[in-house]
């Protein structure tokens, strides 16, 4: 009797440990399913972005990205500081609003480990004056407004420079030229960097000196257009390209990719070019 006892508790104990096993396997068993419910899920993407163009052309592109598995969050910003510092802390997957000189030059000044992922649009600094219909009418002695951004200073000198208004030292770097590197001036022209760039458009409507130089996306944000207020427009073929900003890695994520891949699709240039008719221009 002891040992059919012991031989029917022994086929009960195993029977129970082959119970708990296949519970086992099956929970196993069931994390293909449960992966698969996760595959129909969309992956966040959050993204910085100036008001305008940038966030616009990303709201074009939220139904493009999500064909592609990616929920896009477009996180909006008027200042040209808080994107970098809200991608170097990680609260953006990436921004969307500055020219490769501005970003590595925030590179150098904040030690950022960022990359650029992709090149997307040109957006043409422009001249305005409500007092002068050209630059050749600008008078001797006129003042000249730019923005304390140091990354721009190149780029409107260069621009003046192109121009016919200045001239540089020729053993200067354009982009990094400073008001200081000017060798020729035949008008005189005074220039007044003190102020931030978002406010350019302000200072133009309360008529603040003979000219100003304000970039295109607080001028189209501010309800300018370009191509038809501004007396002078930078050349095209500007290097100023706006770009898609990373921590350094990130680029080679599925997701920027997918990001990048869509923004210089031909849906996307053909919308910043009806959109904006020149102002913004794709760089593809």
């Amino acid at each position: 009797m002891k040992k059919f006892l012991f031989g029917l508790f022994a086929a009960v104990l195993v029977l129970a440990l082959a119970a708990c096993g296949t519970k086992d396997d099956s929970k196993d068993g069931a994390a293909p399913d449960v992966d698969e419910a996760e595959k129909g899920e969309k992956t966040t993407l959050t993204v910085g972005a100036s008001n305008t163009p940038h966030a616009v052309i990303l709201e074009e592109a939220k139904p493009l990205l999500a064909e592609k598995g990616y929920d896009l969050v477009i996180e909006s910003y008027t200042d040209y500081v808080l994107p970098n510092k809200d991608l170097d802390e990680g609260e953006l997957d990436a921004n969307y609003f500055q020219h490769i000189p501005y970003l590595e030059s925030q590179i150098a000044d904040f030690g950022y480990d960022f990359v650029n992922a992709g090149a997307i649009h040109i957006e043409p600094i422009g001249v305005y004056s409500k007092k002068y219909d050209s630059l050749e009418e600008l008078p001797e002695g006129a003042t000249i407004l730019i923005s304390n951004s140091v990354a721009d200073h190149g780029r409107v000198l260069a621009m003046l420079e192109e121009k016919g208004l200045i001239k540089l030292a020729d053993d200067i770097e354009k982009v990094k030229a400073e008001v200081g590197d000017i060798v020729e001036n035949p008008k005189d022209l005074k220039f007044d960097a003190n102020y931030e760039a978002a406010l350019m458009p302000q200072l133009y409507a309360n008529d603040e000196g003979d000219a100003l130089l304000i970039n295109s996306n607080f001028a189209i944000d501010a309800g300018l257009n370009p191509m038809e207020d501004s007396i002078a427009l930078e050349d095209k073929e500007s290097p100023y390209v706006n770009v898609i900003a990373v921590n350094s890695g990130d680029e080679d994520s599925d997701a920027i990719k997918a990001l990048v891949e869509v923004l210089t699709s031909e849906q996307i240039q053909n919308f910043i070019l009806d959109e904006w008719s020149g102002s913004v221009v794709p760089v593809q």
